[in-house]
């Protein structure tokens, strides 16, 4: 529960410090304060900057472009990074580095780790995650995208939905039903699908924010070399598992610092609109402040458990359901700080649709409301609320499963 950090920790903290002092302009603020195209400018060379000094995959081993580094060094990465207000990498690297990068480690076969991961730190292939479906969001073992072995390469053919970031993506680890005939939870598989091909559509989904971070992909007979499976044929239950443990699971020790932060902002914008001293205000706002304080011991927990050698399993559910449904409730006492101009909201937008706005951020009225509207998905995205809670009653606490219809 209490990680110590050695007097070696934190001399490499301070490399770290040192690194980004030389490396960020002298007035800086926090990617908050940028927007636009220079936002965009800037996380795109900043993502240059971390992998020449070999910061995009601190932990992978050296031989395949990581950093190499002890669990804890990551973690001390992790956390002066989000105290500086910088990104750990580009938009899509949470599928690619964090997801499938540190997934090829577990499950892939030494060619395929040699011939990926460089090029997922080199920025050659850039990908997304092709899980959900129209009938197979929550329910994901009951996806319906066939594949099917024609020689040496497969056929695909179905849906996907809720694909984050895929209009910038040229690739996409798909889930696939590779035997029609199997259990739900069998005969899936995990193949790596290059979206560069006439097989392969991408359409946008317009959010109730406003902006379109999500998209549907279809399949219409788009093929896959037979030998870009992962983990073995109608194995993928125990690949895309594995997977989510990573997505849910990693940013728990350094996602209370974002939050920390948010809350900061928002007693501030309570003190901008006078309503600080409303003891009803007052009394969320600590609700809040306390749910951050929470957040932040169970990031130590998983710390602790991390440095131990523990990899992420069903419990990186915790932390996912704790934020998200967090994350509404503050979000929701923002609206009411603002009040009837939340109807028209003015300034910057918030630059992601992930999770709190980036440090730096002002208090401007779309960037709070912008940031309410994406709360609601994040009880949604990465296994909804109710799944999250049944994966914490029966894999966790070991309570019985609920029954079937």
């Amino acid at each position: 529960m209490h990680p110590k950090y050695t007097a070696e920790a934190e001399a490499y903290r301070e490399k770290v410090q040192a690194f980004l002092a030389e490396k960020l302009p002298t007035n800086w603020g926090g990617i908050g304060k940028l927007d636009g195209q220079a936002l965009v400018d800037f996380v795109t060379e900043w993502r240059k900057t971390l992998y020449a000094a070999g910061y995009l995959a601190p932990g992978w081993p050296v031989a395949y472009g990581g950093g190499g580094l002890s669990a804890l060094e990551q973690v001390i990465i992790g956390e002066e990074f989000a105290k500086a207000g910088v990104p750990t990498g580009g938009p899509n690297d949470v599928f690619g580095i964090q997801m499938l990068g540190n997934t090829l480690l577990q499950w892939g076969t030494d060619e395929q780790k040699a011939h990926y991961l460089p090029r997922i730190l080199s920025g050659d292939d850039v990908w997304c995650q092709g899980y959900s479906e129209p009938n197979a969001g929550s329910d994901l073992s009951n996806l319906g995208l066939r594949a099917q072995l024609d020689g040496d390469q497969w056929i695909l053919n179905g849906q996907k939905i809720w694909t984050s970031a895929g209009h910038l993506a040229d690739h996409i680890f798909t889930l696939a039903r590779t035997d029609p005939d199997a259990p739900r939870h069998k005969g899936i598989s995990f193949i790596l699908v290059d979206m560069r091909q006439p097989g392969i559509e991408v359409r946008p989904i317009r959010m109730i924010s406003g902006e379109s971070e999500f998209n549907e992909v279809f399949y219409t007979d788009a093929v896959a070399p037979k030998g870009e499976v992962i983990g073995g044929l109608n194995n993928g239950w125990a690949v895309a598992m594995t997977l989510l443990g990573f997505e849910r699971g990693e940013a728990a020790a350094t996602g209370p610092i974002r939050f920390q932060a948010e809350v900061d902002r928002l007693l501030l914008l309570a003190k901008e609109y006078g309503v600080a001293d409303d003891p009803r205000i007052r009394q969320r706002l600590a609700q809040c402040y306390a749910k951050v304080q929470i957040m932040r011991f169970n990031g130590m927990r998983v710390l602790t458990q991390f440095l131990a050698g523990h990899h992420p399993g069903p419990d990186a559910a915790i932390s996912k359901l704790y934020w998200s449904e967090y994350h509404k409730e503050i979000t929701e006492l923002a609206i009411d700080i603002i009040g009837a101009e939340a109807m028209t909201p003015t300034g910057r937008h918030p630059s992601s649709a992930f999770s709190a706005d980036d440090a730096g951020a002002p208090n401007s009225t779309w960037s709070w409301v912008g940031t309410f509207l994406n709360a609601r998905a994040g009880t949604i995205y990465a296994g909804s609320s109710q799944v999250q809670r049944n994966i914490i009653g029966e894999m966790v606490l070991g309570l019985p499963k609920e029954p079937r219809v």
